[in-house]
C-alpha cells in the first residue's frame, strides 16, 4: 500500500476549517494536516475545551479524512527568532503580548509544549513547524562572522528548545523542523549541526519539503539518505529555478513571489525542477511510511485547481518498495 497523501492547511486558513475539509475530501485526498491557525486547530481550546480534539476527530471522520501532524510554523519561529514588527501580524496577541522580544520567546515556548500536548489529546505523532533562528541575518559573512557567533546561535537553539523537546518527548510526541531558509537548519551542513546542537534529541527530527534546498543548490535527495530515520513527515511542493542568468539571483532581489524577474519560485508539484521519482525512491530506500502532504503554492494557477492536480499527481508518481530481494531472483537457482 503506498502512503497516504494528505494536504498542509497553512495556505488556505482564510476557509472554515470545516469548508476545508469538505474541499479536501472533493479534491481527493487521503487526509489532512491541519495548521495552528485560522480555526483548523486552535491550541488554547484543545487546552481549554474538554470535547474539542474530539470534535475535531469527528470533522474529520465526516469528511473520509486522516490526520497523521499538526503544524505550528507561526508560534514555531517566534521561539529563537530576532523579534520585529514582522512577527506581530502572524503571532497570537496571547504570544505578541507588550512585543517585548525575551517576553514573546518565552512565551512562544510555552505555546510549544501546549501544542505537544494538544497533539498527543488530538492523536497524531508529529507536530511539523519552524524554529527560528539568532543567527539567519549573518548568512552573509561581512563584516567577517567569527564560527564563535554562529556557535552561540546553535547554543541559544539548544537553550530554548531542549527544554521543549524533553516535553515532547515526555508526551509521545515528535517535533519535525520544516529545514528551511531563515530557520537554525536550512540545508544538510545546518541539519547536522542542528541535531548535534541538541545531542541527538529524540524527539527531534524534519520536515522534509525538497522545495527549499533544490533552489538553494542542496543536494535534496542526499538530503533523505542522511537524515532518514529523523524525517518525520514529507511536504511535497515544487519549485523552479532559471538555468540561465537573470535580474536577481538565489537571494530574491527583494522581489515578491510571482514576480518573473525572481530565479526561482515555488510551483504546483510536477510542474518545476524537482525530480520527485527520485525522490520517492530515496524515501523508500530509508523505509519512511508517513504521509506525503502536499503544500500548496503557485503564484500563477488557481489553488483549488492546482491542489486536485496535486493530488492526482502524488498518488501516481508514488510506490511501494519491493517486499524481498531483487527483481532478478528469480533467474537463480539458489
Amino acid at each position: 500500500m503506498t502512503r497516504p497523501v494528505t494536504i498542509f492547511t497553512g495556505q488556505w486558513a482564510d476557509l472554515t476549517c470545516e469548508d476545508m475539509c469538505r474541499l479536501t475530501h472533493q479534491l481527493g485526498y487521503d487526509g489532512i494536516e491541519l495548521c495552528c491557525w485560522g480555526d483548523h486547530f486552535e491550541v488554547d481550546r484543545a487546552a481549554n475545551d474538554p470535547g474539542y480534539v474530539d470534535r475535531k476527530r469527528e470533522l474529520l471522520e465526516k469528511n473520509q479524512l486522516q490526520a497523521f501532524a499538526i503544524s505550528t510554523h507561526l508560534v514555531g519561529q517566534a521561539v529563537c527568532d530576532n523579534i520585529d514588527e514582522r512577527h506581530r501580524s502572524i503571532l497570537p496577541d496571547s504570544i505578541w503580548g507588550d512585543g517585548d522580544p525575551e517576553g514573546v520567546r518565552a512565551r512562544a515556548a510555552s505555546e510549544m509544549m501546549r501544542t505537544a500536548k494538544a497533539a498527543k489529546d488530538f492523536g497524531v505523532p508529529t507536530v511539523v513547524g519552524f524554529t527560528g533562528s539568532s543567527v539567519w541575518h549573518l548568512l552573509y559573512a561581512f563584516p567577517p562572522t567569527p564560527q564563535k557567533m554562529i556557535d552561540r546561535g546553535f547554543e541559544d537553539f539548544a537553550r530554548r528548545w531542549i527544554p521543549i523537546l524533553d516535553e515532547f518527548q515526555n508526551l509521545g510526541v515528535r517535533f519535525a523542523l520544516e529545514a528551511h531558509p531563515t530557520e537554525i537548519a536550512f540545508d544538510i551542513v545546518t541539519a547536522e549541526r542542528a541535531l548535534r546542537a541538541v545531542d541527538d534529541h529524540p524527539a527531534f527530527g524534519f520536515n522534509y519539503d525538497p522545495s527549499h534546498l533544490g533552489y538553494q543548490g542542496v543536494d535534496y535527495v542526499e538530503f533523505i539518505h542522511r537524515f532518514g530515520d529523523r524525517i518525520f513527515n514529507v511536504h511535497v511542493k515544487d519549485v523552479a529555478w532559471r538555468k540561465t542568468l537573470g535580474p536577481s539571483g538565489t537571494f530574491g532581489g527583494h522581489l515578491d513571489f510571482g514576480d518573473r524577474r525572481r530565479q526561482w519560485d515555488f510551483r504546483s508539484p510536477g510542474r518545476g525542477d524537482i525530480d520527485f521519482q527520485a525522490m520517492v525512491r530515496a524515501l523508500n530506500q530509508v523505509g519512511y511510511k508517513g504521509p506525503l502532504s502536499v503544500e500548496w503554492e503557485d503564484n500563477g494557477m488557481d489553488r483549488v485547481h492546482g491542489a486536485r492536480e496535486a493530488c492526482e499527481f502524488v498518488k501516481r508518481i508514488d510506490f511501494d518498495s519491493p517486499r524481498a530481494g531483487s527483481f532478478d531472483d528469480a533467474f537463480s537457482k539458489y
